[in-house]
């Protein structure tokens, strides 16, 4: 039988099935209560897209804070296949301090936007026409600087289609090159998401001019399939995020919706350009940088997308694997196979899985991941993939140059009270050292970080999960902390739980110091 996907795949297609992958991880990704990202962090994220072959990259938002500014622009000058995107508010200096920021690009683009529903028109206390007059204004603004201008009407959803038809054609006749429509709140479902944009192409004059963007949140649980509705009806370009992080419930997912017209090409016969094999590796990255770790069921890139626990669909899988699976475990760059290592195994054999696993290290990175895996190896008889996927998580989240790091812990605990701890945390380059007690081991360990490192950060969140089977399994701990409105996660693996505790509550310490350094401006983009 012939293969309808095959053949389809195989047809000449032109330039109006390429769809634009547009990533915002590090804009609206970040935005999430607790995701927040080093500088080193976004830098590397930045250079995984641009090698994925992700088209437009939104580095950030440029006046949020000189953090902001910095890692957009070094993004930019870093960049050497992708749009680098900054964002703006309808605003000159929010839009000069962009362009400031994207100009060191190869491919710069200023996105700017504005709420255009009644909700989002009151916020700046705009009538129609005043609201008008500004995007005509702040669009050319940005045209004058920059080429490649993208438009955003915040709330688009829930904005009038005749006032969001006005506005549309007001910010193309002023330069916009491609104007997104948001679904900012998860609010609409995938009929009216493609009613929408086929209402635009329609209505709107010059509409055929210019590319149609589409930027969806999950809050109903349709992203994905309110961007592909949007999709079959003309837009051009979607705007996601790795592992769908974001705001509230999320963005669309990038590695779902590529899949999504990858594997069902037959009846959605669009292309994009991103390399799927890199999936994997960029998910891992995203999750340990961010705090926010992948459901185990989360499609594509979840620990179960390829698991197959029950008899009939494991005797399917060993006849033909094409019974339960739509799509290859090596098509977005995961190990069809799960080879056990140990204490035996060299340097060489280390550099090998980890390449498998999608972590290519220079000989610095593996000399120092070879002394962890050697240390783990020795108190635990079996290592196997998901141990190396720790390992490599553990050692992004606990680095040798941040502010805090653990240097050693001694727990004393059992039936007798109260339990002990002995810590000694190295602070900025030097060694404090402190006995500290509590109701439990964890509790003790924690009660003398406070006291070496006093803060207001309020505990929201202490998760435990076991990385593999068995009484010498690793620990996987996050911590997620609360200090004045700024939310921070940290996470580490170890094969002692309460040591993995320890890490995980200092690495989330780091992270709200990186936190405090920022200060938002006045009105978060919400997108």
């Amino acid at each position: 039988m012939t293969d309808p996907v095959t053949t389809t795949a195989a047809k000449p297609q032109s330039a109006q099935d390429r769809v634009m992958i547009f990533d915002t991880t590090l804009r609206d990704g970040e935005q999430s209560p607790g995701a927040t990202m080093t500088h080193d962090e976004k830098l590397e994220i930045a250079e995984l897209l641009d090698e994925m072959g992700v088209d437009i990259i939104e580095a950030g938002f440029p006046i949020a804070s000189v953090g902001d500014f910095e890692a957009v622009s070094d993004i930019a000058r870093q960049a050497k296949n992708a749009v680098i995107c900054g964002l703006a508010r309808a605003s000159f200096g929010d839009i000069d301090r962009c362009w400031e920021a994207v100009k060191h690009a190869r491919r710069p683009r200023i996105h700017t936007f504005i709420g255009t529903s009644p909700l989002h028109r009151a916020i700046p206390n705009l009538d129609m026409d005043q609201m008008a007059e500004r995007i005509h204004a702040t669009v050319s603004h940005a045209r004058n600087l920059c080429d490649n201008v993208q438009w955003s009407p915040m709330d688009a959803t829930r904005t009038e289609h005749d006032y969001l038809c006005r506005t549309v054609e007001i910010a193309i006749k002023a330069g916009a090159t491609t104007i997104n429509i948001p679904d900012t709140v998860g609010y609409t479902a995938p009929r009216e998401s493609a009613a929408l944009i086929r209402m635009l192409l329609e209505r709107v004059p010059g509409a055929d001019s210019i590319i149609f963007a589409t930027h969806c949140h999950n809050d109903l649980g349709m992203a994905t399939a309110n961007a592909l509705a949007a999709v079959e009806a003309g837009a051009r370009q979607i705007e996601c995020t790795i592992n769908g992080l974001g705001e509230r419930a999320g963005n669309t997912a990038l590695e779902e919706v590529v899949m999504a017209l990858k594997v069902r090409n037959d009846i959605m016969p669009y292309r994009t350009g991103v390399d799927t094999t890199k999936i994997m590796n960029i998910s891992r990255k995203v999750a340990t940088v961010s705090g926010f770790p992948v459901q185990f069921n989360k499609a594509i890139v979840g620990k179960n997308a390829f698991a197959h626990e029950s008899g009939i669909h494991q005797d399917g899988m060993l006849k033909n694997a094409e019974t339960f699976e739509i799509m290859r475990p090596k098509d977005v760059g995961l190990s069809e196979t799960n080879l056990v290592m140990g204490k035996h195994s060299g340097r060489a054999a280390l550099r090998s899985k980890l390449a498998d696993l999608g972590y290519e290290l220079a000989d610095n990175q593996l000399a120092d991941v070879f002394v962890r895996f050697k240390a783990l190896a020795d108190r635990k008889k079996e290592i196997y993939e998901d141990d190396l996927i720790a390992l490599m998580q553990d050692s992004a989240t606990n680095e040798k140059n941040d502010y805090m790091q653990v240097k050693h812990l001694r727990v004393v605990c059992g039936t007798d009270s109260p339990q002990t701890a002995d810590l000694t945390l190295v602070i900025d380059g030097v060694e404090h050292t402190v006995h500290a007690t509590g109701d439990g081991p964890v509790d003790a360990a924690f009660a003398a970080v406070k006291a070496l490192f006093p803060h207001e950060a309020r505990l929201q969140l202490y998760q435990v999960h076991a990385v593999t089977e068995g009484t010498d399994a690793q620990a996987t701990v996050s911590v997620r902390l609360e200090e004045g409105g700024k939310i921070v996660t940290g996470q580490s693996a170890d094969t002692d739980t309460v040591v993995a505790s320890v890490k995980a509550y200092v690495n989330a310490l780091n992270k709200l110091i990186v936190r405090r350094q920022k200060t938002a401006p006045e009105a978060m983009a919400k997108g």
